[in-house]
């Protein structure tokens, strides 16, 4: 079963039990996975899914940082629930000796070895850690083990 096709009925399992926050956040991930598929012209496959459920879990952990700092933990609270039912659909993360692993590899591979061919190593690392890894933190390895190198 396609991500797209388990979230469809999430969405309706939820919509039927009346679970209002459930189908609203899933409502919203149905829209933001329509509007790629329309933008771009392209048939939706699980990985294009990840992306857009990254970007939305970005844009909710910025919220809820933005909504604590004006003291609004009301739509903070909701802005986490709707983090916690994206997540769902997310891979299952890598841990950091598997990211660290990956990262040396890819190197060692690309012969890099300062911080400016970064995004040589990028380039070969991200394929590898889309949507089970932070992007953040995989930079700041890459840029450690450039720097040391």
């Amino acid at each position: 079963m396609s991500l797209e096709t388990r979230i469809d009925d999430d969405w309706k399992t939820a919509m039927k039990a009346g679970e209002r926050p459930k189908k609203d956040a899933l409502s919203l991930l149905r829209a933001a996975i329509k509007q790629k598929r329309v933008d771009e012209k392209i048939e939706i496959t699980d990985a294009a899914v990840i992306a857009v459920i990254e970007k939305m879990l970005k844009q909710r952990k910025d919220s809820i940082t933005q909504y604590e700092a004006a003291r609004r933990q009301d739509l903070a609270d909701a802005e986490k629930f709707e983090v916690s039912v994206l997540a769902t659909y997310m891979p299952q993360g890598l841990s950091a000796a598997e990211i660290e692993a990956i990262v040396t590899a890819a190197v060692a591979q690309s012969g890099a070895k300062v911080p400016s061919d970064m995004g040589k190593v990028i380039a070969l690392v991200k394929p590898q850690v889309a949507g089970r890894a932070d992007m953040g933190e995989v930079s700041r390895l890459v840029k450690a083990k450039l720097a040391g190198a």
